[in-house]
C-alpha cells in the first residue's frame, strides 16, 4: 500500500458503471487515450452525454467508437438548462456532464448542476480522471504536498486585489492561464513576489508539444519576451518563505 494515498487500500475490479442521477466524466486534456475504461463504460450506458461542446465532445465518442445523445451546457446556457436537466433526472434518467477538456467544474461550465443536483437530493459522483493543474504542479519540483489552486486571476477588477492577498501566501500556488495573457501574468506574478522566486510554466500537456519551464519569474519573464506564447498554460508558483 502506498503511504502517499490514504484512500487507496482498496481496489474494485469491474464495479457497475453508474447509477448516478448526474456523474462528472473528466476527459483528456491532449492524448485521447487518456480517457479511463471506467469512463468510457460509463459513456455508453447514461441516456445522455451533457456536453460544453458538442462538436469536442462529439469527436471524442466518435474516437471511442460510442454513440449517445449530446447536450449542450455552457456559459450562455446554464442558468435555463439547470431546471430541464434536473427535472429529467428526477424522472429517472441517468447523465454524464463532461467538459471540453479535464474534469467538469474546475474552471469549466458545470458548477451550478452540481450544486442544483445536490441541493435536489439526487446522486452526484465524481469519476478519478484527468485535470492539467496536477501533473503541472507535480512536474514543477516545487513543494506539493501544501497547495493552493488559483484557477484564471481576474482579468480587471479584482486582480489587483487578488495579487494583493497572495503576497504572503506559503503554499505552492496554481494558475491558469490563456496565451494572449500569458506575458502580462508573469509579469505582475514577478512584481508581487519578486524575480528571483521559483517558478514553472507548462503548456499543452499530454498533447504533442508539451513542454515544461523551470526558473525564476524572471526568467520566464525574459523567456517568453522572445518566444511567442502557444497553447494553454498552467503556472505553478513557489510558496513565500
Amino acid at each position: 500500500m502506498s503511504t502517499g494515498d490514504p484512500e487507496g487500500a482498496e481496489q474494485v475490479p469491474g464495479a457497475m458503471p453508474t447509477r448516478s442521477a448526474l456523474t462528472l466524466v473528466p476527459t483528456p486534456i491532449g492524448n485521447l487515450d487518456d480517457i479511463t475504461i471506467r469512463a468510457t463504460h460509463v459513456l455508453a450506458v447514461v441516456d445522455g452525454v451533457i456536453a460544453e461542446d458538442t462538436r469536442v465532445t462529439g469527436r471524442l465518442l466518435q474516437h471511442l467508437g460510442l454513440r449517445c445523445p449530446l447536450i449542450p451546457f455552457h456559459t450562455h446556457n446554464e442558468h435555463r438548462m439547470v431546471d430541464q436537466l434536473l427535472g429529467r433526472m428526477r424522472g429517472g434518467e441517468r447523465f454524464a456532464l463532461v467538459s471540453d477538456a479535464g474534469t467538469p467544474g474546475i474552471s469549466d461550465p458545470g458548477f451550478l448542476l452540481i450544486r442544483a443536483a445536490v441541493q435536489a437530493g439526487l446522486t452526484v459522483e465524481c469519476l478519478p480522471g484527468a485535470t492539467a493543474f496536477v501533473p503541472a504542479l507535480v512536474n514543477s519540483a516545487l513543494p506539493c504536498d501544501r497547495f493552493v489552486f488559483e484557477g484564471f486571476l481576474p482579468v480587471k477588477k479584482g486582480r489587483r486585489t487578488r495579487l494583493a492577498a497572495l503576497r504572503t501566501e506559503d503554499r505552492t500556488m496554481v494558475f491558469y492561464e490563456s496565451p494572449h495573457r500569458l506575458r502580462r501574468t508573469l509579469s505582475d506574478l514577478c512584481q508581487t513576489f519578486g524575480g528571483d522566486h521559483p517558478a514553472s510554466v507548462s503548456r499543452e500537456i499530454s498533447k504533442l508539444h508539451e513542454e515544461t519551464l523551470r526558473d525564476t519569474l524572471a526568467g520566464l519573464v525574459a523567456h517568453f519576451e522572445h518566444h511567442e506564447p502557444r497553447g494553454e498554460f498552467v503556472l505553478v508558483v513557489g510558496g513565500v518563505s
